[in-house]
């Protein structure tokens, strides 16, 4: 029963992982590459998480500093995906 949850957030982590894939065969190299290397960087996050819950083995300190840590890296890539995306319109004006 202490493996369900890690393996809920492992397998929360698979659908970013075929995003990335999607983006990393776009048409313009750079800007698909950079969406794909978020992408894969977030199920990165999200499968070290489950580890890390599963190392925490329900343990109130360790699970809470897991989660925080990847609430911390999953928001501080959403925030680095959206700039990314913003640039891009940017750079597409040109």
């Amino acid at each position: 029963m202490d493996a369900l949850v890690p393996l809920i957030v492992a397998l929360t982590g698979l659908p970013a992982l075929a995003v990335a894939a999607w983006y990393a065969r776009g048409a313009t190299a750079h800007y698909a590459r950079g969406i794909a290397l978020r992408w894969a960087l977030v199920a990165l996050v999200l499968f070290l998480g489950a580890a890390g819950l599963y190392w925490a083995g329900g343990e109130p300190t360790r699970t809470t500093a897991v989660v925080v840590a990847m609430v911390v890296a999953a928001n501080a890539l959403a925030v680095s995906l959206v700039l990314h995306l913003r640039r891009g319109d940017r750079d597409a004006g040109r």
